[in-house]
């Protein structure tokens, strides 16, 4: 049987591949690309022969039989998109689903990932979070699902086109408020730009548009205060630890504490500190 091999390449900056991916890019007996003249500029780069056909969202389903047909001659076969990982809103689910059911090998080569440069670089908590992709257009199940989302606690990750940026920072401030939010454009290219601030200060902001690739992170939900106190354990050392046990930081766990109790960030942090000391 043959393989078929996900592989992850730049978001902008051309140094940010793997060697593992340039291998598999070199050995792979057929090489398919969403643009092939984007990927072409990669492969040159790092002196790679191999000549891409194209496989986007028009031709996706025309493409399944043909590289299922490779795979049963034992073929080693690779797919990349414009940039960053295949399948995350990118074209590549439907031949994978059809490999998959085929029996054949479908092996991810990680990478270079938009959605977690974004949450990473946002400031806000990443051990918990929903990636939306992107919204839908329509002004009424795009008005749904953001009212769905309101009460969820993780941060919310979703991609945006340049030229809609402004309408849904708006849409976004109108149903979920003044959360912190971050704007991630360009990542890592010449341009990349972080703006962080709150829904609205970021709608404002954008109003006009922007350029280039464009990634947005949202805050979660936090509980009003009088359902805070009520949350919140009467012993906090116990609560804290078990925070600690989830894998989150002691500035994430300071934070949802201080919301929690009503205090001050230093108070809570103080707190997590004295409260990691006692568990030592």
């Amino acid at each position: 049987m043959g393989t078929l091999f996900l592989v992850a390449t730049p978001i902008g900056n051309l140094e940010d591949v793997t060697l593992r991916a340039l291998r598999v890019l070199r050995e792979a007996d057929l090489l398919y690309a969403e643009d092939t003249r984007r990927t072409r500029v990669l492969l040159d780069r790092h002196a790679i022969a191999a000549r891409p056909r194209s496989l986007h969202e028009h031709n996706e389903a025309a493409r399944i039989g043909e590289v299922l047909a490779a795979l049963a001659a034992e073929k080693q076969v690779a797919l990349v998109t414009d940039a960053g990982t295949p399948l995350v809103s990118d074209p590549g689910a439907r031949v994978a689903e059809a490999a998959i059911a085929a029996g054949h090998d479908v092996v991810p080569v990680p990478g270079a990932s938009a959605l977690l440069a974004a949450l990473v670089a946002s400031g806000l908590p990443a051990a918990s979070f929903t990636f939306l992709g992107f919204l839908p257009r329509k002004a009424g199940e795009r008005e749904r699902l953001l009212a769905s989302l309101h009460d969820r606690a993780e941060t919310l990750v979703l991609f945006e086109s340049p030229k809609r940026i402004g309408r849904t920072l708006r849409a976004l401030a109108d149903a979920f408020g003044e959360r912190r939010a971050c704007v991630a454009r360009e990542l890592t290219k010449v341009h990349e730009e972080l703006a962080r601030g709150t829904l609205g200060e970021l709608a404002a902001r954008f109003a006009e548009g922007t350029r280039g690739e464009v990634a947005i992170v949202v805050a979660g939900h936090v509980a009003e205060p009088a359902t805070r106190a009520a949350a919140a354990p009467a012993d906090a050392t116990v609560w804290i630890a078990a925070r600690r046990s989830e894998g989150l930081g002691a500035k994430q766990i300071a934070d949802a504490l201080a919301e929690q109790l009503g205090i001050s960030r230093r108070e809570a942090y103080a707190r997590v500190v004295a409260a990691a000391k006692v568990g030592d």
